[in-house]
């Protein structure tokens, strides 16, 4: 029948009828609305069939009106079922235990494995991992993904170039590649030193060509430091000019700040929230109420459930959910004039190399308007001002030719 399915969930007993006018019983269970289905005789005196559990209490009174005796016996469906999995409650809780148990432990971290770092880097990784709270026998979902460890790791520990980070298992597999990689020897061509910049000229090391220019002199862009060629004027050899030359250059910045600033920061408070994702559906299973933030940042990540080594069609969402707060901060005369200079050195920082050296600094102009403060800021900087210029082939021949036709004899 096509409801059988849904009858066994709900329940079914066959009941066993004897007696005198059965055919009579059956008719009027019938017509009290009691189905009854898979009806058997046995013998002249006695039938059995099956009925819905909730019909059991409706078949008495039409019984009680019979000449026929009633037996239940057989029970089945949902509620039997769940009955005799409550008499056996013991083996069921253990069984689901050792499944929760079984998923818990296919889902922390049993091993953490570097490979390509040398000892002191390794030590460095694991203590930087600890931070992290990426250890063993720690669950998966609680840690931050891949993409994050392997982000926050290049960027915390320094002697890294590159760090590869895969989850297999239970284990996390490092593979790294350090920065100490043997620097390749520079081949240089033929050429010159000439300057960047207008600059004047604190200190000199020249390790191979002629120097041209001397200490406290004013050099302009393009102009030769040191020539590449040396020798006699009328031998000189072409060489790679090489050295370090010093000069004083001169920048300014121009800085505006508000005295008054209004900024959002984390304040500390946040609420974490945990899911389970079946099919699309979020179902929350820790972390449970709103939150009573009115400003807050969300954070989520997610991560597959494992069983042995079969992922389940089942994800873990870690929500954290981190209150912000407006904070308001206000600058006196002094304070905003000193925040304004180091605003100016930041600056002059992007703009100079990296071994440039801040000699000094001096105010230029210096105002307070409509709640701002300005800053006009001069600063002499000592940096390396030479860069390489090729020496052409071309040129060089012309320099030999206008030297041989000065050297020439006159005709007798």
């Amino acid at each position: 029948m096509k409801n059988q399915w849904l009858d066994v969930i709900s329940g079914v007993v066959r009941v066993k009828v004897m007696g005198k006018g059965i055919e009579r019983f059956l008719n009027q269970l019938t017509r009290s609305g009691i189905r009854v289905w898979n009806v058997k005789r046995h013998g002249t005196e006695a039938v059995t069939f099956q009925i819905k559990l909730v019909d059991v209490k409706k078949i008495r009174v039409p019984a009680r009106s019979s000449e026929c005796s009633i037996r239940f016996i057989e029970r089945a469906g949902g509620p039997f079922f769940l009955r005799k999995l409550w008499t056996n409650s013991g083996f069921l809780f253990g069984a689901a235990a050792f499944f929760i148990i079984l998923m818990f432990l296919s889902n922390m971290v049993w091993g953490i494995e570097i490979k390509g770092a040398s000892p002191a880097t390794e030590h460095q990784i694991r203590k930087e991992l600890t931070k992290m709270g990426v250890k063993i026998g720690k669950l998966q979902f609680m840690m931050d993904n891949v993409d994050a460890i392997q982000r926050d790791l290049t960027d915390n520990v320094k002697a890294l170039t590159w760090v590869g980070v895969e989850l297999k298992g239970t284990t996390y597999h490092f593979q790294v590649v350090e920065k100490e990689e043997p620097d390749k020897p520079k081949v240089y061509g033929p050429q010159n030193l000439v300057s960047t910049k207008k600059a004047l000229i604190v200190k000199m090391f020249v390790e191979e060509g002629e120097q041209v220019v001397q200490l406290n002199d004013y050099v302009q862009p393009g102009q030769l430091l040191v020539s590449g060629l040396i020798g006699k004027e009328e031998e000189k050899q072409p060489v790679p000019a090489r050295g370090e030359i010093l000069g004083e250059t001169w920048y300014k910045s121009r800085v505006e700040l508000p005295l008054q600033t209004t900024f959002q920061v984390f304040n500390g408070n946040e609420k974490r929230k945990f899911y389970f994702k079946i099919a699309g559906k979020m179902i929350p299973f820790w972390g449970f109420g709103k939150h009573q933030f009115k400003e807050y940042e969300t954070e989520s990540s997610d991560h597959s459930l494992k069983l042995l080594k079969w992922e389940l069609p089942i994800t873990i969402v870690n929500e954290t959910i981190r209150e912000k707060e407006e904070v308001s901060r206000t600058y006196n005369k002094d304070e905003a004039i000193k925040s304004a200079k180091e605003l100016a050195r930041k600056d002059i920082k992007n703009r100079i190399p990296e071994d440039a050296i801040i000699k000094g600094e001096e105010i230029l102009h210096q105002s307070i308007k409509n709640g701002k403060v300005r800053l006009s800021i001069h600063f002499q900087i000592i940096e390396d001002i030479a860069k390489a210029q090729p020496i052409i082939q071309g040129d060089e021949d012309d320099r030999r030719l206008k030297n041989d036709g000065n050297s020439t004899s006159k005709p007798r």
